[in-house]
C-alpha cells in the first residue's frame, strides 16, 4: 500500500533523478517544464501549493512497507466553486516498482482526497495516447475518455495526441460500492 504526503524541498533531488529526457519530462510535466528539471522549476512549482485554499496539492508517494519514496502525484487547479480538479504529474519513478499496481494505488489515493476530503464532483486528467498502461490504468479506477486532442503537443518533429479523462463524484462511490 501507499501513502501520499506533501511534496517538499528535501524531495527535489530524487524527482530531478527520476526524470531522464526531455522526451520523459514532457510525459510527465507537460510544457510547465524544460529539461533539464532543476530546483528552481520545482520551487515555483510548489510556491503556492500545499495549503488549505491552494489551488495545488503536489504529494511524494511512500511505500508503507519500506518507507522510501518511490513516486510522485499531484491534484491541480483545484476549483472549489464549480468542485473539479486535474490529476496530473503521475510518475512511478523507482522502476523495481513498475508494474505491481503501485500507479493504481496512486490514482486510489489522490482520488480519495478529491472525493471525500475536498468533496469535489469531477476530477480530470490527460495521457499520451500512447501510454497504454497508464490509460489502462485510469480506466480501472473508473475515468472516462471524453476525447482526444489530436496532435496537441509537439515533441522535436512530430506532434503527440492526449486523451482527456475525468471521472465524477458518483462514478468513483459507485466503484468503492459506497
Amino acid at each position: 500500500m501507499v501513502e501520499l504526503k506533501y511534496f517538499e524541498r528535501s524531495d527535489f533531488k530524487q524527482l530531478i533523478n527520476w526524470i531522464h529526457s526531455p522526451a520523459f519530462l514532457l510525459q510527465w510535466g507537460g510544457p510547465g517544464f524544460t529539461y533539464p528539471l532543476n530546483d528552481t522549476q520545482l520551487e515555483k512549482y510548489i510556491e503556492n501549493a500545499n495549503n488549505e485554499n491552494s489551488e495545488n496539492r503536489v504529494y511524494k508517494v511512500i511505500d508503507n512497507e519500506t518507507g522510501e519514496t518511490i513516486g510522485h502525484i499531484s491534484l491541480n487547479k483545484i476549483d472549489r466553486k464549480n468542485k473539479s480538479a486535474r490529476v496530473g504529474k503521475v510518475l512511478v519513478g523507482d522502476k523495481n516498482t513498475r508494474g505491481k499496481g503501485i500507479g493504481q494505488q496512486m490514482i486510489n489515493e489522490i482520488l480519495k482526497i478529491a472525493f471525500n476530503e475536498l468533496q469535489l464532483h469531477r476530477v480530470s486528467l490527460g495521457v499520451f495516447d500512447f501510454n497504454t498502461s497508464a490509460i489502462t490504468c485510469y480506466e480501472n479506477a473508473g475515468f472516462i475518455k471524453e476525447g482526444l486532442l489530436r496532435d496537441s503537443r509537439k515533441y522535436g518533429d512530430e506532434y503527440w495526441s492526449l486523451w482527456e479523462m475525468s471521472i465524477l463524484e458518483n462514478e468513483w462511490f459507485e466503484t468503492k460500492n459506497i
